[in-house]
């Protein structure tokens, strides 16, 4: 007879979906401010005359003599009311229409500040002097046509509507610039008579861009030698007095922020007690992984390439620097050594006290991005560019496949909005070119898919320890760049809760009980929960903290963190815990499952991960208790998907088979980027096997995972759809729907999720988290809870499209770029006679290896 085997693939699908045609409607319109025209028209174009005659007055007054720092241009603000009437920005960025030269602009949208209680929105943009006629006529009409149009039919009189209405009844003010408009970091600037570094974003479509060296040489004002190059921006870096930049908005030097830089300094302290036992013995007990392997990548302090447990899978080939000429571990504690070591192995306690043969499967790889004591500093690097360098590096030394593993972080100005360094890690991660040229890095181009790269990151660490850890947890937000949508973020949980015998902690107790939230992680709970994603995707284990019950907290025992590799000799043991940790050990499964299935994509492999995890017992008792899904969608924002182990991530088994499908389409047509076509998924269901089981429960889940090309300008950050190159959704087929009444509900909700509204399908009712909260960022999971019977029926699966910026800003070079993606579905039933493996492997025809009884 055939006996339930460990150790069975997951299914890999193949051709099982079709492309389908939309049916696509028409746009919302603007919400329209009720004003008096006239009156608002005057006042309006009488501002607008002021603003521009100030500027000319306060250009003439600039001391640069150069003829090509003369302003070409005005930079003005226009002020809104309040959040209830939002500006039209989209139309304030207009192109001109030559046919034979180059376009240019005529005025930019260069940044956007939302509404808050206190000051209006505000729009900043740039007037070309050129084109201030063209200007000024969309307020003339205003004043004195008249026009029926759709989009302002909203305020329609019995004379018709005043022309560009949507755009202009929503301004307040108009007023020129100042550089503080431009400032975009959190609080204020130090406008002092201090010399800093600042981060200046240049607008790339500008042809005068190239201005800023004459404004830098007629100030003597010093720069790095380096910018980063970010499709319609230019980053860089620039040491000034306040005073000395305050002039720039009157130049033609294109600036679209000013920002606080984000440059590299040092990763945050780790616990490190020093173990000396048994290597020696597991080092004759392991055995390495070829050349060829799969590799783990630290983007990290540098690793320690001489310990006897790492010298023979990390080759001196593999162990590089972008800073200085070693790769060695420069971290005082020897943090990068730690966390290579929990990514080869993992916890080393079990293999220490074991004496089992260790086969490794995959190999090391480093590269050094901070600078070790003395060491000279190439000037502040931001961690934006230093990432790519880092990243490009290990890549021309060795075509193998790997996981690039990132426990750097650093605090941002806003938690969970893009920085220079998410922004980076999302195109790297896209598969975008890096070519470096000089000090230069281009950061967008096209993006490759074949090129893609999958960057697991550390959700960071708290500041401070509390009782109530959870709390602390919850408003500490994940640190740059562990927001990137298509990074693998990871937080830490906990099952170390062991009180230690040492009579210095008498009385002491563990602040996290057993597969809680470790105290050391952060969440995203404060993250704006309509926009950014759910970080972070999955947790592991990253020790626990001991407390007094008062004010007393050891965040470093060593029996409450993990053991691995240190740098004192090539024998020390040490520990180490908290994000960093947990990060090493997904990035370790990571590799592991790359070894396994060669030809999963790096959008399968990170999208494997958060598919196998699973909740421990306490978090699944918070979140299935939780009555409303946007509750639900909080906890996940602290645990994530849970935690994934080594056998779930690599195995099915007969009761819980996870099928893989991995495609790609082309959605976009036309030059208005209509989204005619999406992907029917006819799923191989093992419908006998689920009608037999009849009222018992079945779960299903869903997770579609795809990487998008980011837009790194906060202009338009606040808008639907505006960071990301594109989006997808999925939704299964109801069980008292046809595949064509599917079909017909899809095109509806495709016409909704594109409008920005909510929506409801005819399943909701028992996805965990439903449509409206799952699809955020580019990793989009759920499950459905049912009977076998009526899973039965819902043998469908739509994977749709949703505009990004490709469609808002009509990029023709994106134009007929294809998408592609990772569906991964698993069945799971708590019975375990029922075999839901073998009938869908039949379908596949799957070989499947049986035990024959003698």
């Amino acid at each position: 007879m055939a006996n339930a085997l460990p150790h069975l693939d997951h299914l890999f699908v193949v051709e099982r979906a079709a492309s389908t045609d939309f049916n696509r409607g028409g746009q919302g319109n603007p919400k329209v401010r009720p004003v008096e025209h006239r009156a608002h028209g005057l006042q309006l174009r009488g501002e607008l005359d002021r603003t521009l005659s100030e500027i000319d007055r306060e250009r003439a007054s600039v001391s640069v003599s150069e003829e090509e720092l003369r302003a070409l241009g005005s930079v003005i603000v226009l002020e809104g009311t309040d959040a209830a009437y939002p500006i039209e920005v989209d139309r304030l960025s207009s192109m001109s229409r030559h046919r034979t030269t180059p376009k240019r602009p005529k005025w930019l949208l260069l940044s956007v500040r939302p509404a808050t209680e206190t000051t209006p929105e505000q729009a900043t943009i740039w007037v070309a002097d050129a084109y201030r006629a063209q200007f000024l006529k969309l307020f003339e009409d205003y004043l004195t046509k008249l026009s029926t149009r759709a989009d302002s039919a909203r305020w329609s009189t019995a004379e018709g509507n005043p022309a560009n209405q949507s755009l202009i009844a929503n301004i307040s003010r108009i007023r020129s610039a100042i550089l503080a408009d431009l400032w975009t970091s959190d609080g204020d600037p130090d406008s002092n008579s201090a010399v800093h570094w600042w981060e200046l974003w240049l607008d790339s479509t500008n042809p005068h861009v190239d201005t800023l060296q004459g404004f830098l040489t007629a100030y003597d004002l010093r720069s790095l030698p380096r910018k980063i190059v970010m499709r319609d921006r230019i980053v860089v870096w620039v040491e000034a007095t306040w005073k000395q930049l305050e002039v720039l908005p009157f130049t033609s030097v294109p600036i679209a922020e000013i920002r606080r830089p984000e440059f590299i300094d040092t990763v945050e302290d780790l616990p490190v007690t020093e173990q000396i036992e048994y290597v020696k013995d597991l080092a004759d007990r392991i055995e390495p992984a070829p050349d060829h392997a799969p590799a783990v990548c630290h983007l990290d302090t540098g690793v320690f390439r001489a310990h006897l447990l790492l010298r023979d899978s990390l080759a001196e080939t593999d162990h590089h620097t972008i800073l200085g000429a070693s790769g060695n571990d420069v971290h005082p504690q020897g943090h990068g050594t730690s966390m290579a070591g929990l990514a080869l192995y993992g916890n080393l306690d079990p293999h220490l006290l074991s004496r089992d043969t260790i086969q490794l499967r995959h190999r090391l790889e480093s590269v050094r991005m901070t600078p070790g004591h003395g060491e000279a500093h190439i000037d502040p690097v931001d961690y934006g560019t230093a990432t790519v360098q880092a990243v490009s590096t290990p890549e021309i030394a060795n075509p193998r496949r790997r996981v690039f593993c990132l426990t750097l972080s650093t605090r941002p100005d806003n938690p969970g909005e893009p920085t220079l360094w998410s922004a980076a890690v999302d195109a790297l991660a896209a598969g975008t070119d890096s070519v470096r040229v000089g000090d230069e890095f281009q950061l967008v181009s096209a993006p490759d898919s074949d090129s893609a790269r999958l960057i697991v990151v550390a959700a960071g660490n708290v500041d401070q320890y509390t009782l109530d850890h959870r709390t602390e947890s919850d408003t500490s937000a994940v640190e740059d760049p562990a927001q990137a949508w298509n990074a693998l973020t990871v937080g830490a949980y906990t099952e170390m809760t062991d009180a230690p015998q040492d009579p210095q902690y008498a009385g002491w107790d563990v602040l996290a009980a057993a597969g809680e939230l470790s105290p050391h992680s952060r969440t995203s709970v404060m993250f704006n929960q309509r926009k950014w994603p759910i970080k972070p995707d999955i947790c592991l284990e990253g020790g626990n903290v001991l407390s007094d019950g008062a004010q007393g907290f050891e965040p470093k025992h060593p029996l409450l963190s993990l053991r691995s590799t240190a740098t004192s000799n090539d024998l020390a043991l040490t520990s180490a815990n908290a994000t960093s940790a947990a990060t090493a050990q997904a990035a370790r499964l990571a590799a592991l499952a790359m070894d396994r299935y060669p030809i999963y994509w790096p959008e399968t492999i990170r999208g494997l991960l958060t598919h196998s995890a699973e909740w421990t017992p306490s978090m699944a008792r918070e979140i299935t208790s939780e009555q409303s899904k946007r509750g639900r969608l909080q906890l996940l924002r602290r645990y994530g998907w849970g935690v994934p182990t080594e056998d779930a991530v690599l195995n099915s088994s007969r009761q819980a088979v996870t099928l893989v499908s991995q495609d790609q389409f082309t959605p976009f047509e036309g030059d208005d980027y209509r989204m005619r076509r999406f992907r029917l998924h006819t799923l191989p269901w093992p419908s006998a096997v689920l009608e037999q089981l009849g009222a018992t429960d079945v779960r299903l889940r869903l997770t579609l995972s795809y990487f998008i090309e980011p837009s790194a300008s906060r202009r338009g950050w606040r808008q639907r759809y505006a960071y990301a190159s594109h989006a997808l959704r999925f939704d299964l087929q109801g069980a008292l729907e046809t595949q064509q009444q599917f079909i017909a509900r899809i095109n509806r909700d495709a016409q909704v999720d594109e409008d920005g509204s909510s929506r409801t399908a005819t399943t909701t009712d028992r996805w965990l988290v439903g449509q409206n909260q799952r699809s955020l960022g580019s990793l989009h999971q759920d499950e459905w809870w049912g009977s076998g019977a009526e899973l039965a029926r819902c043998n469908s699966v739509a994977v749709y499209p949703v505009g990004g910026w490709w469609k808002n800003n009509g990029r023709q070079d994106r134009q007929n770029l294809p998408v592609r993606y990772a569906l991964l579905l698993s069945l799971q039933t708590g019975e375990q006679d029922i075999d839901l493996y073998t009938p869908i492997a039949n379908q596949l025809r799957v070989p499947i290896a049986t035990e024959i009884a003698g």
